[in-house]
């Protein structure tokens, strides 16, 4: 995949110049589809090291949520340049997805199992555990590096799903209720449009099995976890994640007509 195109700075400093003293939505938008592709690139970089029970669309999804906040957090009196900061963002809020649903690299988790084996023959060779600069040395590693995959390994066990979308007035809220939330910047019939088009989402939501419904509510009202999901209905994690899957693709084919609602969606 080559470079991703990205509008250049003067355009893109220009819009959101205009989002920021102005409010003005439709920069804002461009902005966004501006830099939508470098989501998309940084995204199907790391396509590879995704297991196949979870799809590249949840990570793309959050590295628009990276994007979005990008645009309204950004502050150019701290020196960065738009792109510098929106790249930045995007990368981190990838990692966080990442890190969340224990997408984690199988770089990682193959060199995990080979420390394990070192450690391992360690013990057979001596008798006791290595400590962490032996066990550095048999990796072939220096200490620093040996604690920051460690600091990786450790994040990457806790899986929770790309479900909730963060809100700074309320925390956690549901997917649907940010689709439901109205744009007081919206005319009239585009609202319209948009009530019909949630009216549409609630009744095929009404129509999953209930199995289904218990994994949306648990993952995108609750926050919990894979893990406790998995214990409430008496899955593995992996098994969470494919019936979520399976929610998802059940609503987008009862729902494929209406573009308003998934454009919404974002």
């Amino acid at each position: 995949m080559g470079t991703p195109v990205v509008d250049r700075h003067e355009d893109t400093e220009k819009l959101w110049q205009r989002y920021s003293e102005n409010g003005d939505l439709a920069a804002r938008d461009r902005l966004v589809l501006a830099y939508v592709p470098l989501v998309r690139h940084l995204a199907f970089r790391k396509v590879r090291e995704l297991p196949a029970w979870c799809e590249v669309d949840d990570l793309v999804s959050s590295g628009i949520e990276g994007l979005m906040g990008a645009i309204e957090r950004y502050d150019p009196a701290k020196g960065a340049s738009l792109e510098q900061f929106v790249w930045t963002r995007i990368h981190g809020a990838l990692l966080d997805a990442l890190r969340r649903l224990d997408w984690a690299p199988r770089s990682l988790r193959r060199w995990e199992r080979e420390m394990e084996q070192a450690g391992e023959a360690h013990l057979r060779a001596t008798g006791r555990r290595p400590t962490a600069a032996e066990l550095a040395a048999r990796m072939g590693i220096d200490e620093a590096e040996m604690a920051a995959r460690l600091r990786d390994l450790a994040v990457a066990d806790l899986a929770s799903l790309d479900g909730v979308v963060n809100s700074d007035e309320d925390g956690s809220v549901a997917l649907v209720q940010t689709i439901a939330d109205a744009d007081p910047h919206r005319d009239p019939e585009a609202e319209a449009t948009r009530a019909i088009a949630r009216e549409r989402f609630r009744r095929a939501f009404s129509h999953l099995p209930e199995r289904e419904q218990r994994v949306a509510v648990m993952l995108y009202s609750q926050g919990r976890t894979l893990s406790e999901i998995g214990a409430v209905l008496g899955v593995s994690e992996s098994r969470v994640c494919q019936i979520h899957g399976e929610l998802k693709e059940r609503l987008r084919s009862s729902l494929r007509r209406d573009t308003e609602l998934f454009s919404a969606a974002g």
